[in-house]
């Protein structure tokens, strides 16, 4: 039963007397697209017949077959109460589908729905808890962010030197008020970096959630005279922001990761499911760290994981379980970026980890010292190998794994490596600032 009947979404829009709702999808990029409509088309919305030139959408259809239809998921109607100036609003997330009313296969959260129903088929349910950071930045005389933040605040500092104290709880509030239960709010490691946390749902939730998040933290810093970004490394020398991932696979009301018999408390399904996230991450690095920027948070110095291990707590490696057990058992994935596009990315660990349920997979052994402080030599000794150092390369692991680019689709997939692929080409053929500062003189 769904929080929501279309009889329900049209008396609300009416009784609030709302002006507007967004309409609201994503690109194969996780780029938030959305058509605004008034609340007289509201019925209209309903029906699934608001159309969209998808040839306009990066990654979707060509010019002669550009008509596609938005399909409003209705349990994610949901107020947008912090724009009183604009009259009422609200928005509704929606899936893309084709005129003949058959799903668009290069829909981001149709990729989503098919991860889950291969796990539904499986007897599992999915549930994801992301950890989202961000900067808040200040703006010039012209409202172009800078990367100035009038902050020295670092890890869980008070509001005295922690400049954007009040943006986060007004944010907070936001998305209380939208539905969200929020768990914890504090300041990061850098300066002008935050992090607020949510409470985990449901895969789909969670990745609406995510986009939702990043909308509603930009929409409100931008009300507050700063710039939010969610760029995985905007400052040279200090953390980058990431998005770890917190994973568990549920059946018949019991979270299958945990068993109170097993090697500490994790079932025979934990350790397959890790070694499935492990077996495949090279190529899901190519959409969790999605931009030539997510590269420079990947490097060790800054407490990002750059190595192929897993630990029951340390912190140095990519995949982490936490210490909670019971119905809190869960598998943490640290290399993503919030920068992804998270309805692909989760598609893309969940499928990792059920082909490693299905093949029986057995994870590397455990390690426990800081990856951090090893050689290259120690390194190889224990095993570890690295994550991929570049877009480029992560490009290429993708193309080889075939369940990975299955997960993704032929349409999704060939169109986000082209525009990868093009995008790592411009930036090879642009000049920096360092070059100049570097050769200018010097040659």
């Amino acid at each position: 039963m769904g929080k929501y009947t279309k009889e329900d979404i049209i008396r609300i829009v009416k009784e609030e007397e709302i002006e507007f709702i967004r309409l609201q999808f994503t690109d194969i990029f996780g780029q938030l697209k959305n058509v605004a409509i008034p609340g007289s088309q509201i019925e209209k919305a309903l029906n699934n017949q608001v159309a969209i030139d998808g040839s306009s959408i990066e990654g979707f259809t060509r010019i002669h077959e550009s008509d596609q239809y938005l399909y409003p998921d209705l349990d994610t109607f949901t107020m947008l109460r912090w724009k009183p100036n604009e009259g009422k609003v609200a928005r509704i997330i929606c899936d893309v589908y084709n005129p003949d009313g058959t799903p668009f296969i290069g829909d981001p959260r149709g990729a989503l729905h098919r991860a889950l129903k291969r796990a539904a088929d499986m007897g599992y349910s999915f549930n994801v808890g992301p950890e989202c950071e961000f900067f808040m930045f200040e703006t010039d005389e012209k409202g172009r962010p800078t990367t100035n933040t009038n902050d020295e605040a670092g890890y869980f500092d008070l509001g005295i030197i922690d400049h954007g104290g009040k943006i986060r709880r007004e944010i907070s509030l936001a998305l209380q008020d939208m539905g969200f239960e929020i768990e914890a709010s504090h300041h990061e490691g850098a300066p002008g970096q935050h992090e607020i946390d949510f409470k985990y749902a449901d895969a789909l939730t969670a990745a609406d959630n995510i986009l939702t998040f990043k909308f509603v933290v930009k929409s409100i810093a931008q009300k507050n005279g700063l710039h939010a970004t969610f760029m995985p490394k905007p400052v040279f020398g200090i953390a980058g922001s990431g998005m770890h991932t917190n994973m568990s696979l549920f059946k018949d009301g019991k979270n299958v990761f945990f068993d109170e018999n097993g090697e500490r408390k994790l079932s025979r399904e934990a350790y397959s499911f890790i070694a499935g996230i492990l077996d495949h991450v090279k190529a899901i690095t190519a959409v969790a760290n999605p931009l030539i920027n997510s590269y420079k948070r990947l490097v060790p110095g800054y407490e990002a994981p750059c190595y192929l291990a897993w630990s029951a707590s340390n912190r140095s490696a990519l995949v982490r379980i936490p210490s909670a057990r019971g119905k809190s058992t869960r598998v943490e994935l640290r290399s993503p970026d919030p920068s992804c596009n998270p309805y692909l990315t989760l598609a893309m660990c969940l499928n990792a980890g059920l082909d490693g349920i299905e093949r029986g997979l057995t994870p590397p052994d455990e390690i426990t010292e800081n990856i951090y402080d090893m050689d290259a030599k120690s390194r190889r000794k224990h095993g570890i190998e690295d994550l991929p150092g570049s877009l480029e390369e992560a490009l290429e692991y993708l193309k080889a794994d075939k369940l990975m680019m299955d997960t993704l689709g032929e349409h999704i997939s060939s169109q986000y490596i082209a525009g990868k692929e093009a995008e790592c080409h411009e930036y090879r053929t642009r000049v920096s600032n360092w070059e100049i500062a570097k050769y200018m003189i010097a040659y």
